[in-house]
């Protein structure tokens, strides 16, 4: 009890005295929930009875439990009355007698108090009566709703303005005491009578007149924030009722405004009317099309409301002097205004919309705070620009341009300042000034004289910490939106210069992604290919020397004899390949599979290989991080590159398969083998490659121990990344047979032959995927489970297009033998995961031990006879549609309708602008190159359309083009045409027909 009473004690003084808002909300939320325990009562009768003092002196802690047993003793008597009530059937209305005795208890010593506490706990237990009582439910309900409402549930709305209880509610606000509970109880009265709102909008003049403009004088913040909050609500309740602009809805409106105006010190007054103006704001906003005038005629009458509003918000959302200050090095906004300003973007937003962008961004410049005859309000210009930031969208959305002058003024100026004077408020400022940048980039480099200062503007705000996020994507915006004007040679030498410097400025690797990924794109718009190989090759400089480094035979073992020297050259090389990394993953392959010396992609590839082999074959790679990013780079050197790769694979495979067998914790390595196995799973001379890489991985130590859920719990990564590669490795070249290119059927044939001669491998990993299944990471189970589906679908529907005769080696034959072995495992297993202990301990709302004693008797054969009649049911729906549901009859008019609206689609992963596999990106150099107007769609968005296509096409495998409605082939084929001519042909027809 007494350790209790210290915890009490402890949240007790973090709530009235901690500085950190996250430490008192925490402490709150344990007081609250300590509240509604059966010990609260008993500890805080102890605090007060306590002979020894070991509290502090300011008696806060025996306040707290003086609070505690009142709302006990009041929760008490309010569920005694309102059992007295609920089974007073005899009486025709209990409620109004019950508050005819409150109203006589107003008359007797500090009776409006008690009347105005009874009224904030009664409607909270009125529910709480139920089996106890003789009544019915629908009767209990029928009183409960009334007693929630008090008795105004009882009275005509004619006569409610004029109720002696709601009165006394009233005018209890004029008493300090009883203030809060006043406030309180209308709050509740509110919220859930339709008609209070009404009357009491009618009375805003009282409020405002008499109580809040005497507070707002004497900055009684107590009274502000309670009346704050009380008009907020009754907006909210009714905001029909405000826009009718009747004098006291804009006498209520001019009340908000001033509460938002006052000066609280921690945003609390004006952030309680947020919801208020936002629900206001819709309300306007979503009047029906149909009463367009109506609307119109709202918003005129509101448009100096919401303009009045916007000021007061610029206002108080500006940091005070006494919250910040420069010379303390503090470098972040308090608290309170951070979430003031989060809850504040939904409004400012709104306020747009109605006000129209330029008067907007007309108010946002206004006011003369840029002239150069006066000092910069630095904290008004980061508030406007933070205002001018969050209303982008809709301000880019009307189109309508503006003079963006002041912005780049600001640009200027900030970036001519020394590094050692951007510190403080002015990071700040920077940080909301590249925002805006960023999300305007379009606009403000329309004008070339812009890029060169702006991009300045970035390079410096990059090197400091708290501007080095927003500068960095601001960056990249920048290069995406202007690089027709950026990648002049002069602005490409402050790129490179920024990208020289990453390696001393330690950015975070989202930050330094972003950087890279800006200088690469716009190297991708640079017409010399000399040049582009120039600028990349100083690009990638720092990072192979980093790596250099840390293979150089000379330094190979000397550095680990320093660990500290060590650690700094791992971490250099690591964000190194995170930079090579990023740079393949915005070169596109060439387009023929010839040699190309000065193509900036098999440039790069052929430098980074041996270097990255080196680097896999040494002992460095059992540093996690180091084999993370090297897998990262080679995964997005085998997505740039595309075929060129191919020649790479054995070697590729080897490493990977080589450094799992030596550091089995690192999981990187399987997850990149199932990318080369789904980029490359279609070239069939690497079966056997394939093959022995899976079994590699299978009989591995790490893998063959997973033999028992607990251990699958353990290695949840790692059972996710081999799951994924069996099931890659599966899926990754074609299954249907081939009608339409007899290079698919011997695709298929050999594709058959692989998969035949792995069905050992297969069947260990569908042994491991059923133990796997039942584990209780959700992750881990998914992917076993997701494996096991991909392996019983493609052997199924190889057995159902096997029309004939299943063959000695097929696929189908390996299906059949593997599910014989293994099926009634998988089936115990599948059940044991659906039903067991194990996942049953996942679902909350069933008990732990589900099945009971005899229940698994009754429970598996009911389980296996619906399992087998699901099976039944999908053989017959396969065998009606040929093995082939994915294709539905929607989906079918939806891809005629796409292949035939234009001459020339082509579905590949990603897009036109951005491919996602190297093979996607091949196809696309190629239409290009050959100026055909074509379309793209990005199967990667839509799985349906993915899988469906296959059928569609009869073709297993994307990118798949289509040519006037016709579906013409993948990658090789449309290689092949292109080299010897077929496809300029082909095209040059459907265009002119």
């Amino acid at each position: 009890m007494e350790e209790l009473q210290i915890k009490v004690a402890q949240a007790v003084h973090v709530l009235n005295h901690d500085s950190q808002s996250c430490n008192r909300v925490a402490a709150n939320q344990w007081l609250v929930q300590f509240q509604q325990t059966d010990s609260a009562w008993e500890v805080a009768t102890s605090i007060l009875t306590s002979d020894h003092r070991s509290f502090r002196t300011d008696f806060e802690v025996e306040f707290f439990a003086a609070q505690i047993l009142k709302r006990k003793l009041l929760t008490q008597i309010c569920l005694a009355l309102s059992s007295l009530m609920l089974h007073a059937v005899e009486h025709s209305k209990p409620i109004e007698q019950l508050f005819y005795s409150l109203q006589n208890l107003q008359t007797q010593d500090d009776g409006n108090i008690a009347v105005l506490e009874m009224l904030t706990v009664l409607p909270e237990v009125i529910e709480d009566q139920s089996a106890d009582c003789n009544i019915s439910s629908a009767r209990r309900g029928e009183y409960g709703r009334e007693v929630r409402a008090g008795c105004f549930s009882e009275i005509p709305p004619s006569s409610l303005p004029t109720h002696p209880l709601l009165s006394f509610v009233f005018n209890s606000l004029q008493v300090a005491l009883s203030f809060d509970l006043a406030i309180e109880v209308l709050i509740e009265l509110v919220s859930r009578y339709e008609g209070v709102p009404q009357v009491l909008l009618c009375r805003i003049g009282y409020l405002k007149e008499v109580l809040l403009l005497p507070a707002l004088t004497n900055g009684d913040e107590k009274v502000i924030g309670g009346l704050a909050c009380l008009m907020s609500e009754i907006g909210q309740a009714a905001p029909s009722l405000i826009v009718e602009a009747s004098s006291e809805a804009l006498a209520m409106a001019d009340a908000l405004l001033s509460c938002v105006a006052y000066p609280s010190g921690d945003w609390e007054i004006a952030d309680s009317t947020l919801q208020f103006w936002v629900s206001l704001a819709s309300y306007i906003l979503g009047l029906d099309a149909d009463s367009g005038r109506k609307r119109k005629h709202v918003e005129d009458m509101f448009f100096s409301v919401f303009s009045a509003l916007l000021d007061g918000l610029l206002l108080r959302a500006q940091v005070d002097d006494s919250t910040i200050n420069d010379d303390t090095g503090a470098l972040d906004l308090p608290d309170g205004l951070a979430q003031f300003r989060v809850n504040l973007v939904e409004l400012l937003v709104d306020i747009c919309q109605l006000l129209r962008s330029a008067t907007f961004v007309q108010k946002i410049f206004f006011g003369g705070w840029m002239t150069s005859n006066e000092e910069i309000s630095w904290k008004e210009v980061e508030t406007k620009m933070f205002a001018l930031n969050v209303v982008a969208e809709v301000v880019l959305q009307e189109g309508q341009t503006f003079d963006f002058s002041v912005i780049m003024h600001l640009v200027t100026i900030l970036s001519s300042r020394a590094s050692n004077e951007l510190k403080g408020f002015v990071c700040i400022v920077y940080r909301s000034v590249a925002d805006v940048v960023g999300s305007y980039s379009k606009w403000l480099s329309a004008f070339q004289t812009n890029a060169r200062p702006l991009l300045l503007f970035l390079a410096a705000g990059i090197s400091q910490p708290q501007s080095s996020t927003a500068c960095a994507s601001a960056l990249r915006k920048l290069c995406e939106d202007a690089s027709a004007v950026v990648y002049e040679p002069s602005n490409l030498e402050i790129l490179i210069w920024i990208g020289e410097g990453l390696e001393k400025r330690h950015l975070p690797l989202e930050e330094e992604d972003e950087v890279v990924s800006a200088i690469t794109l716009l190297l991708g718009f640079v017409p010399s290919k000399e040049l582009r190989n120039s600028m990349l090759a100083r690009l990638l400089c720092p990072s192979y020397e980093s790596i250099g480094k840390l293979i150089d035979d000379a330094h190979g073992h000397s550095l680990r004899h320093n660990p500290a020297t060590y650690t700094q050259i791992l971490n250099s090389a690591v964000r190194g390949l995170y930079r090579i990394g990023t740079i393949f993953s915005h070169l596109a392959a060439p387009l023929s599979s010839g040699p190309a010396a000065d193509d900036p992609t098999l440039v790069l590839l052929g430098v980074f290989c041996p270097v990255l082999e080196k680097l896999l074959r040494s002992d460095h790679m059992e540093n996690g991080s180091l084999s993370v990013a090297a897998c990262r780079a080679l995964s997005q050197a085998i997505h740039s590159s595309g075929q060129h790769f191919v020649t790479l694979l054995p070697k590729a495979l080897d490493c990977l398969s080589t450094n799992f067998l030596a550091f089995q914790s690192h999981d990187c390595f399987i997850r990149t083998a199932s990318v080369v196995i789904e980029e490359f799973g279609s070239k069939e001379d690497y079966g056997p490659l394939f093959i022995s890489t899976f079994q590699r991985f299978t009989y591995a130590a790490s893998i063959m121990a997973l033999t028992s859920s607990y251990i699958c719990d353990q290695e949840p990564d790692l059972v996710e990344a081999y799951s994924n590669f069996a099931s890659t490795f599966v899926c990754g070249c074609p299954k249907v047979q081939a009608k339409q290119v007899e290079l698919l059927d011997q695709h298929c044939d050999m594709f058959q032959e692989v998969l035949a001669a792995s069905g050992t491998l297969l069947e260990a990993s569908l042994q491991k995927a059923a133990i796997c299944c039942t584990a209780m990471h959700r992750g881990a189970a998914l992917a076993a489970m997701s494996f096991m589906s991909c392996f019983l679908e493609v052997g199924l529907t190889s057995l159902l297009e096997s029309t004939t005769c299943v063959l000695e080696r097929s696929f189908d034959a390996m299906a059949i033998q593997v599910v014989s072995h293994s099926g009634e495992g998988i089936v115990s297993n599948v059940v044991y995961a659906l039903l067991g202990v194990s996942a049953m301990s996942r679902v909350h709302t069933l008990p732990i031990e589900y099945l009971k004693q005899g229940e698994a008797e009754a429970l598996v054969p009911v389980w296996l006879k619906a399992l087998a009649g699901a099976a039944t049911d999908y053989v017959e729906s396969k065998s009606c549609d040929g093995g082939k549901n994915t294709l539905t009859p929607e989906l079918k008019t939806t891809l005629d309708k796409v292949v035939t609206s234009h001459k020339v689609v082509l579905f590949m992963k990603g897009n036109k602008d951005f491919p996602q596999c190297g093979f996607s990106h091949t196809v696309v150099q190629i239409l290009k190159s050959l100026n055909v107007p074509f379309e793209t769609v990005n199967i990667l968005e839509n799985d349906m359309v993915r899988q469906g296509l296959k059928e569609y096409s009869n073709w297993p495998t994307f990118p798949q083009l289509y040519i006037e409605g016709e579906f013409f082939g993948g990658c090789d084929i449309a290689v092949e045409a292109y080299k010897n001519g077929q496809l300029q042909e082909l095209l040059e027809k459907a265009l002119c027909s």
